[in-house]
């Protein structure tokens, strides 16, 4: 993988200045409003763990079905609580999810189901979902204070945590809330960002913590789409107007935004699957592959860039050009590093793996 420093980009006719915060951050003051009620803030006396840099990825051979697209839901949490234990250092997954949630926050969960829309063959699985909710509420959130969102109905049910007949599959526990903002359900105050207005939809504001759930795959526009790019793209009203130049810095700025750095606690991503080209949609089964891996994080940065060379690698297998080569080098990993929302040198990272 390429490590140059990218250059400064021209977002929507405005530069990215590093001597002025604001102007870095793509900020227009005057629309924000009020900054501080963007904040989201901690039950008092609790202080979610973090871990800058450090990334653990847990293997499991024959975790998915005779289908080859879901994992068995036994493979699913076996390989969680070990992905959480590592990470925390906590052997009870209650324990480990303690560590990033409290009994008093409202959590909200936000799968990937985009390239499940069809068939449900590549989205964040139902199982890793389940086992997560599980997780959280044996850390003592109640189930009422627990919601899955997604963009479209669609993408919900990609992710098999909705049925065909937009109802929660019934493996999960009674009382979970789920909700789809179809790019409008928003309540927030218009910020600008990057020259564009915009907000971050209900389900995201309302919460006070946010795990992330995500996935490795190619995207045609900005090269990589993984950690940081399911935030800032699924959790807005106007996602499409944030792509201009490959999405670089936009999706360092949206995500260098306080609304989200407040909330957004812990970062998961399902690797049962992988998508190395013709992305973010499944459109293409033969560059759809397994993977049978899961990924553990608060570094969003550090495991983008995990994610980017691993995709890198089979297009390399594969006969294919780098992404930078292609035209589309995810340049916004990098970008949110300098915004300091991770780490980004690969020899700084702290990948720690384990087969069971």
């Amino acid at each position: 993988m390429d490590r140059q420093t990218f250059g400064r980009r021209a977002v929507l006719g405005g530069a990215v200045a590093a001597a002025a915060s604001a102007a870095l951050l793509g900020i227009d003051h005057a629309a924000a409003g009020p900054r501080s009620s963007l904040v989201a803030k901690p039950p008092a006396g609790f202080v979610p763990m973090s871990v800058p840099g450090k990334v653990v990825r847990v293997d499991k051979a024959n975790t998915l079905l005779p289908n080859g697209l879901w994992p068995k839901q036994e493979a699913a949490t076996a390989m969680l609580e070990r992905v959480m234990a590592e990470l925390t250092g906590k052997s009870d997954l209650g324990e480990a999810f303690a560590k990033f949630v409290h009994k008093d926050d409202k959590v909200a969960i936000k799968p990937n189901g985009i390239a499940g829309r069809v068939g449900q063959t590549m989205a964040s699985n139902k199982e890793l979902v389940l086992a997560i909710v599980k997780g959280i509420i044996a850390a003592g959130v109640p189930a009422k204070n627990i919601t899955i969102f997604e963009q479209y109905p669609s993408f919900l049910k990609g992710t098999r945590v909705w049925t065909k007949e937009s109802k929660l599959d019934e493996a999960f526990p009674a009382g979970i809330s789920t909700s789809v903002h179809e790019n409008k359900d928003a309540t927030m105050d218009e910020i600008t960002v990057a020259g564009v207005k915009t907000k971050f939809v209900r389900a995201f504001t309302e919460a006070t913590c946010v795990i992330n759930v995500s996935q490795i795959k190619d995207h045609s526009i900005c090269g990589y789409t993984g950690t940081m790019k399911n935030i800032t793209h699924g959790a807005l009203i106007n996602p499409h107007d944030f792509h201009e130049h490959n999405a670089s810095p936009q999706i360092a700025q949206l995500y260098a935004q306080d609304i989200v750095k407040s909330r957004v606690r812990l970062h998961i991503a399902d690797g049962f699957k992988l998508i190395y080209d013709e992305g973010p949609l499944d459109k293409n089964a033969k560059r759809r592959v397994p993977h049978e891996a899961v990924y553990a994080s608060t570094d969003p940065v550090a495991l983008d860039v995990i994610g980017w060379e691993i995709i890198e690698q089979h297009r390399k297998d594969n006969g294919l050009p780098t992404l930078k080569a292609d035209g589309r080098e995810p340049s916004y990993i990098k970008s949110a590093a300098d915004l300091g929302l991770g780490v980004f040198d690969k020899n700084q990272i702290k990948l720690r793996q384990v087969k069971i």
